[in-house]
């Protein structure tokens, strides 16, 4: 069997509010939040302001987030962000929230929208693709893709062979819910961190003397 090769978490997102948690039955969520999940991403906007405010700042969340994470592990620092961005939006990932945030708030006042003004909204979207050429392209990070691919592919494949060994809610979903056993060991592994992740391929794969 072969992993799907797309994964899109706001639709994960939605099965899981809607098909796993509450041990199979979902909750009981309206239609507003159901779609501000759904449309927190993505190029359809959501229907509410409020899905509009979370999907608004899910963007400046991970382009500030991803630039934290770049500099911890080195692969930029701050000095190396071009000063066509940080001019507009801060020297540091404190600054450009306070800037990036409150550009929203003043902008969206009285207003019966969520925007941004269009310096900062294009200096984001630039700085975003500044990004991918800078980071998430970068040798270094591209570097362990491809072991995180296979991780999860391992994964897959023992659970597949393993269906038992699955936590109680998610067999169950199995059993009684009569969901596919593919889809189930997707939904597993979909909800897992990324130490979780290593830690468990570390207890099934990986002989104890090796450890470090």
């Amino acid at each position: 069997a072969q992993v799907a090769a797309q994964y899109r978490h706001n639709e994960q997102s939605l099965r899981v509010v809607e098909r796993i948690e509450n041990d199979g039955r979902g909750l009981n969520l309206t239609a507003e939040v159901r779609d501000g999940i759904l449309h927190h991403t993505g190029a359809i906007r959501a229907e509410t302001l409020e899905g509009r405010i979370v999907a608004t700042a899910d963007r400046i969340a991970y382009v500030n987030h991803d630039i934290d994470d770049a500099i911890r592990g080195r692969i930029i620092t701050e000095h190396d962000i071009p000063r066509r961005y940080t001019e507009v939006l801060g020297n540091s990932v404190k600054e450009r929230l306070n800037i990036m945030v409150h550009d929203i708030i003043m902008n969206s006042l009285d207003r019966p929208e969520i925007v941004m003004s269009q310096d900062v909204l294009d200096t984001m979207v630039s700085l975003r693709q500044w990004m991918f050429e800078n980071v998430y392209k970068n040798p270094a990070a591209k570097a362990e893709e491809g072991k995180a691919q296979q991780l999860i592919v391992r994964l897959y494949e023992y659970y597949m062979e393993h269906v038992d060994r699955l936590p109680e809610e998610y067999f169950i979903m199995i059993e009684k819910n009569h969901e596919t056993r593919e889809r189930v060991v997707c939904d597993y592994i979909a909800g897992m961190s990324d130490r979780f992740a290593i830690d468990l391929f570390e207890e099934l794969f990986v002989p104890k003397a090796w450890k470090g």
